[in-house]
């Protein structure tokens, strides 16, 4: 009883117990009954139940005739009250069943029926048998059934509705309660009226007036149900043709007055609305217009009225026009928009958007066509502009890479079309833009740029397409050439105009461009390899010396292909250690001494053999694999200098060991960690390792290197710079950098002789080294006479071939523990010859 509150609980349990009560009273009465009595009960009750199951329904009311009450009220009169309890338990028992799917209504709908009849019913006997004897007339128990009923429907109602008062905690107001259930406690009372009618029948007639009343009673009431129910049935159907008939009606009016008002907003919209509206004939004769389609044409009414609207279109659009509307006037047409231009008075452009549509007017001879005229003019503008931001450079206003790619491949098919035409493509990149960049700032190079723009498209042909491809790379589509050697003039003037100086915020500059060319009679197929070779080219020119035009030819692609492919084997040979490792001893060249061994990365290639250094290492520099090839140089050459310590005889100093790395080594944030774990991992001193890096290089990427330089030196890492001399730009910072040894460029040590330039070049920077306490170590030492000289001069450490070539780990372990000198300072030629291509000959191991 989840919806009941305390009090309306404990009232429903004592109703229901009172009731229960009752009918266990009534029934342990009927029951000692005599036998027939009690059948003739029982029966009574079967009735009353089959007459609660058929409710009598009054037409126009909600409420019903419950035929029921009569026969409980007859087997009151008849039976006495405990009888008429088990009949009023029954009647209700099957109308709860019928109306309630509470369990709690249909057990207390019967207790408070049996709970009210069993006082009312032996308050009706009691006053029955108060009467005298003389008094009890028809009349009388006609009034007291009357009564009694009126008075248990009272009751049994009241038991009833203050279970829900209860439960919603509100007060019992009497007068709404008789105001609601007065014309049902009127029905009782008939129903009374007739019980006693058949009470005092069966007084003068006996049972037998009974057995034949019921029947009939009971089919007038089944007659009267199915009457009051097809009375109903008529009254529904004649109130729904009301309904319909009236809804038909209200629809009617309401279509008509919404046809009116339709037609009043088609007026209204078609007047005001912002955006230009007509009617026209099939023909085009105009009909009617609207304000905002005379301003948008610039014309008034009266002049749009008496012409044709093919008129105010762009002669080459009315065609057009003509089309969409055949389309639109043709049985299956629907409507349409199409873009076209106008003519308006005034002589602007003017695009606009047309919507065509047939339109039927009652009063029309013949459909017209609506036309609805929206401006777009504004629209197609800004697609105009973005069409030209998508298609060219902003800063030079040429073709971007996207335009020039297009206009190539159009050159590209028609090539294909046309036998005789031809074209070709020149690559151009300005030598200093770089440098333009670095030292006035990028607004000045943006004005370099747009100033190369102009000079290269007054060189050019109208038919020509000029191109901007990103940054300082331009390209030139030459359109139908005719003859290559007047390409090749057109090159020359572009390199003589661009070479001219540039006036920029003041500063005069100059620059040059190295120009590639390639041409259609090559055979392309797509714009990526045109430019692929003329790129090439490009590259071809620039090495060649700068400021130069090279052409294109199959030898170049070969090249290229060669270099990838090389790049592509130097990967494989990384990940499946294909390299090796040669190393060149450094001597002491006073004592003759081995000081030190520089590691040289050996790769031979299973099908081009030996591959030099000079050629795969740049590779490794462009294909980001020079970090990889630096991690295994610096793994594998403290493994195998700590290989060399093994060999060592006690009380041997440690062998130290110089590895060259690169510039964008120097500027990895993480190359010190990798030093750091390469010397820890083979328990090697710091001080045991030199890095060397070139000149050139250092200086290039200076300012990137100087925090790894310090790191290193910290760490107790030696740091050499290598070819120095080369670079012409390393003196000024010669006393600040983290340096420990200086190497004196081969092309110096070769060039050595007795007074010469080269000599005191040499004597300068050994003088500089010894100075700034720096190691000073000549490379490239290949005759006794420029042995002589360094030594002279004082240089500390050489290495060359002289003394002793690249050798295998195994001939360098034996150098070492055998501590190997080289021959003395009065040696002659001839003492030199022990030394070998390959390394020591087995008598160049003995101890001198």
């Amino acid at each position: 009883m989840p919806d009941y509150n305390r009090p309306a609980t404990v009232y429903w349990w004592c109703v229901v117990a009172l009731g229960a009560s009752a009918l266990l009273w009534s029934v342990f009465r009927v029951a000692a009954l005599p036998g027939a009595l009690g059948l003739q009960v029982l029966a009574g009750c079967v009735v009353t139940m089959l007459a609660g199951l058929f409710p009598v329904r009054i037409p126009g009311s909600n409420n019903s005739f419950a035929a029921g009450e009569i026969f409980i009220i007859l087997v009151l009169l008849v039976y006495g009250p405990e009888a008429a309890v088990l009949a009023a338990a029954c009647e209700t028992g099957v109308g709860a069943l019928r109306t309630s799917k509470r369990w709690t209504s249909r057990i207390v709908s019967p207790a408070a029926s049996a709970l009210s009849m069993l006082v009312m019913g032996t308050a009706l006997h009691v006053c029955i048998d108060a009467l005298p004897p003389g008094a009890i007339g028809e009349a009388s128990v006609l009034v007291l059934a009357m009564a009694f009923a009126v008075a248990h429907f009272v009751q049994n109602m009241l038991l009833i509705t203050l279970v829900l008062h209860l439960k919603a905690r509100q007060r019992l107001d009497m007068r709404a309660f008789f105001s609601s259930f007065g014309w049902v406690g009127t029905s009782y009372a008939a129903s009374a009226l007739i019980a006693g009618l058949l009470y005092l029948a069966f007084r003068t007639t006996g049972i037998g007036v009974m057995a034949g009343a019921v029947p009939i009673i009971i089919v007038l009431l089944v007659m009267l149900h199915y009457h009051f129910r097809q009375r109903e049935s008529d009254d529904e159907a004649q109130r729904l043709r009301i309904e319909a008939a009236e809804r038909e009606a209200e629809q009617a009016a309401r279509h008509l007055q919404a046809l009116r008002a339709s037609e009043q907003r088609f007026h209204s919209a078609f007047s005001h609305a912002a955006i230009g509206m007509a009617l026209v004939q099939p023909d085009g004769r105009v009909l009617q217009v609207n304000a905002a389609l005379c301003a948008l044409l610039g014309s008034d009414e009266a002049t749009l009225l008496r012409r044709p609207f093919q008129s105010v279109v762009h002669p080459e659009d009315v065609d057009l026009l003509q089309r969409q509307w055949r389309d639109v006037g043709s049985p299956r047409g629907s409507d349409a928009t199409v873009e076209l231009r106008c003519v308006p008075t005034d002589g602007r452009a003017l695009h606009v958007a047309l919507h065509s549509g047939q339109f039927a007017d009652d009063d029309a001879a013949e459909p017209c066509l609506i036309l609805q005229v929206q401006d777009i003019t504004a629209r197609r503008q800004a697609e105009a502009q973005l069409q030209h931001i998508a298609y060219h450079d902003g800063l030079t206003a040429l073709a971007n890479r996207i335009r020039f790619g297009q206009c190539l491949a159009q050159a590209i098919e028609r090539g294909h079309r046309e036998p005789g035409y031809a074209f070709a493509v020149m690559y151009l990149d300005f030598d200093r833009f770089k440098l333009i960049n670095d030292t006035l700032g990028h607004s000045a190079g943006d004005r370099f740029l747009t100033q190369v723009a102009k000079r290269i498209q007054a060189q050019v042909r109208p038919c020509d397409t000029v191109g901007r491809l990103g940054g300082d790379e331009f390209a030139v589509l030459v359109d139908n050439l005719g003859d290559e050697s007047a390409l090749l003039a057109m090159a020359e003037r572009l390199q003589q105009v661009l070479a001219k100086p540039y006036a920029l915020d003041g500063t005069e500059v100059t620059s040059s461009a190295s120009i590639g060319i390639t041409f259609s009679s090559v055979g392309y197929e797509t714009p990526g390899d045109v430019l692929r070779d003329a790129d090439i080219a490009m590259y071809r020119a620039k090495a060649a010396g700068r400021a130069r035009t090279a052409l294109f030819d199959a030898s170049l692609r070969a090249q290229l292909a060669s270099q990838v492919n090389l790049e592509r084997d130097l990967r494989r040979a990384l990940e499946q250690q294909q390299l090796s490792l040669a190393f060149q001893p450094i001597y002491d060249l006073a004592s003759g001494r081995v000081d030190s061994f520089e590691a040289l990365v050996r790769w031979q290639h299973p099908e081009r053999g030996a591959v030099p250094p000079s050629t795969f290492i740049p590779i490794a520099e462009e294909s980001a694999l020079i970090g990889q090839l630096t991690e295994w140089v610096l793994r594998h050459a403290c493994a195998q200098l700590r290989a060399f310590e093994r060999d060592l005889p006690p009380g041997h100093a440690r062998p130290r060991l110089h590895v060259n790395v690169s510039g964008t080594d120097m500027c990895r944030a993480n190359f010190v960690s990798q030093v750091a774990a390469a010397l820890l991992s083979n328990g090697l001193e710091p001080g045991q390792l030199t890095l060397e890096i070139t000149e050139s290089t250092l200086m290039q990427r200076l300012d990137n290197a100087l925090d790894v330089m310090g790191r290193l030196r910290e760490l107790g890492v030696g740091l050499s710079v290598d070819d120095f001399g080369t670079g012409y730009s390393s003196l000024a910072y010669l006393s600040t950098l983290p340096i420990t040894s200086l190497k004196i460029d081969r092309s110096f040590v070769q060039r050595l002789q007795d007074q010469t330039s080269d000599a005191e070049v040499v004597k300068a920077v050994i003088t500089l080294g010894h100075a700034l306490g720096k190691t000073v170590i000549a490379e490239g030492i290949e005759t006794p006479d420029q042995l002589a000289q360094l030594r002279a001069l004082g240089c500390g450490l050489g290495q060359g071939y002289l003394l002793a070539r690249p050798l295998s780990p195994e001939a360098a372990s034996a150098v070492v523990a055998v501590e190997r000198r080289w021959p003395g300072p009065d040696a002659r030629p001839s003492d030199f010859a022990r030394f070998t291509p390959t390394g020591f000959s087995d008598s160049a191991l003995t101890v001198h």
